[in-house]
């Protein structure tokens, strides 16, 4: 039922007269919140080179991947004391207090000194403003979202609430936009000296724009009625994790909906550019181009899917987008290549490399505290070199004893043994050794670069704009489905969990644990188990267990 207004109108008749400029406020804040935060992951080689440069170069692009992640691990943790915040005092002051803290650490990264300049406390420091960011963040879209399904009419909350749902990809487009247009405009050079910072730099424009947008706000009509009414939660962190009742739905959300959505968004948008950049070769502002042009064309569906399931529910649509990309994932990434560098599928389907090594004597090729430098034995040696070169290999196993060799189609290449030489003439032999290699894959066609000349345009931006249909599929619904799932008095607390979890964790860490996946293998479409194992979970739990909402009262 609807909540009357002082003029005897029911609430979604009010709020027709100022929904428009709801819906824009809170949308265009809060992409500036997510052009803030996309920066890191769009920058991170840079990032990687400022603050992580005493470590070597996989590794590093490792760390920086992990600190790009370290922004989503503390955003469920945003969620809880924002979310508790927002239901005690309301809606609209939090999310000016989380913008804030969100712009101003983000100006902060253009003007810290990098790991030349300040040593190790560079990449500590940053960490840290990522933190803040994560944090930031975790609270800013339940508000949003909360507040724009509050002023939405009945049969009509997937509509208003997909317009919050473009804003993660209109703030990755707008970030996209200012590195494309800086990097052209000032030459690769400067940009990798130090114009890297102005993207962050101009954020501060960005955040007293926001800032005076969001204060032309007033308060959600929802919970204005609680707060006059006496009925606001006194204990929301109790009422929704503390009771079975309530719990047990934050849970079905997070595994039978967000985690899906969460990898797949990650995949479609991010995952899809490091596969562009490192394994394909495909050089960076080639790389940015290609998705934003897949970005500009898929971004109208987030409002035609959260249109859709308000005519036949959120549930069909997320769980189809979800299974969709988990029977498309892996051949949808092979025609990517063929696509995107053929030169490199042609050299893979001819000339296959391998690594015929002891199994025991190979390392886990993943050090997250940079101190492995990967040549105690001839295993290690021979895959550390494929791995910081994003060559795709296979493992034969050889007994103990053996030396271990790279092979290039027919022709082989033994690795220094290191425990026959040392100091200087080891490194000499590991330099010879990778020259060696490295001439062989060229003789066998391995690109060191993707031939613009060579990439099918046309064929590859029409896979990432599959990738990102389906990111449209699985987010465009997904604000007005948690918003539907939790009563009033509870809801940015209980919705902001799950939405964050998945989001920060399931998502979050997606690039980075991919990328490990792949650099221990060898094989660069392994990190790909990790969405598409993720996104069969949640159709099969939200298929059984997820309710469907888009016919519920939320006023109650």
């Amino acid at each position: 039922m609807a909540i009357a207004t002082e003029d005897g109108l029911p609430r979604h008749h009010k709020a027709t007269q100022n929904e428009k400029l709801v819906i824009a406020a809170s949308s265009l804040g809060t992409v500036f919140e997510w052009y803030d935060f996309y920066l890191y992951g769009l920058l991170a080689s840079y990032i990687s080179a400022q603050f992580f440069s005493g470590v070597n170069e996989t590794t590093g692009f490792i760390l920086a991947l992990a600190a790009f992640a370290a922004g989503f691990a503390v955003r469920p943790f945003g969620a809880l004391v924002f979310g508790r915040i927002g239901d005690l005092v309301g809606r609209k002051n939090t999310f000016l207090v989380t913008m804030g803290l969100m712009g101003l650490s983000t100006f902060a990264v253009g003007l810290l000194p990098a790991y030349a300049t300040i040593g190790v406390a560079a990449p500590f420091v940053l960490v840290a403003l990522r933190l803040v960011q994560g944090l930031a963040l975790g609270g800013e879209y339940g508000g949003a979202a909360t507040y724009v399904a509050e002023h939405a009419p009945e049969g009509k909350r997937g509509l208003y609430t997909s317009w919050i749902q473009t804003t993660a990809t209109l703030g990755l487009f707008a970030a996209l936009l200012v590195v494309i247009g800086l990097r052209t405009a000032m030459g690769e050079e400067a940009f990798a000296s130090w114009g890297w910072r102005m993207p962050f730099l101009i954020s501060i424009v960005l955040l007293a724009v926001s800032m005076w947008i969001r204060l032309q706000l007033s308060e959600s009509p929802v919970f204005q009625k609680m707060k006059d009414e006496g009925t606001t939660s006194k204990a929301p962190l109790t009422e929704a994790f503390g009771k079975w009742g309530n719990l047990r739905w934050v849970i079905i959300a997070l595994i039978g909906a967000v985690a899906g959505q969460a990898v797949v968004w990650y995949t479609g948008q991010f995952y899809a550019l490091f596969f562009l950049e490192k394994m394909l070769k495909v050089d960076g502002a080639t790389a940015n181009i290609l998705i934003a042009i897949a970005l500009a064309l898929g971004t109208p569906f987030f409002v035609i899917f959260g249109w859709l399931s308000d005519k036949i529910g959120r549930k069909p649509i997320i769980l189809a987008g979800c299974a969709a990309a988990a029977l498309t994932y892996f051949p949808l990434f092979g025609m990517l290549t063929d696509a995107a560098n053929p030169a490199l599928a042609r050299a893979v389907a001819t000339a296959p490399v391998s690594v015929v090594a002891n199994p025991a004597e190979c390392s886990f090729q993943f050090d997250p505290i940079g101190r492995n430098k990967f040549d105690s034995t001839s295993c290690d040696i021979a895959k550390s070199f494929l791995a910081k070169g994003g060559i795709n290999y296979q493992n034969v196993a050889a007994p103990a004893g053996t030396i271990a060799q790279i092979r290039v189609g027919a022709t082989g290449f033994a690795a220094p043994d290191p425990a026959a030489i040392a100091g200087a003439e080891r490194k000499a032999a590991i330099s010879a050794f990778q020259a060696r290699v490295k001439a062989g894959l060229a003789a066998a066609g391995y690109p060191a670069k993707a031939d613009p000349a060579q990439v099918n345009t046309v064929l590859v931006v029409a896979i990432l704009f599959f990738f990102v249909l389906l990111v449209t599929a699985v987010y465009g619904p997904i604000a007005a489905m948690l918003v539907e799932l939790f009563p009033s008095r509870i809801r940015y607390t209980s919705m902001s969990l799950p939405y964050h979890i998945g989001n920060g964790w399931f998502g979050g860490f997606l690039p980075t644990t991919a990328f490990a996946m792949v650099a221990a293998t060898g094989n660069i479409y392994y990190g790909l188990w990790y969405p598409v194992v993720v996104a069969a979970a949640t159709v099969v739990i939200g298929l059984f267990f997820l309710p469907e909402t888009f016919r519920r009262n939320i006023d109650a």
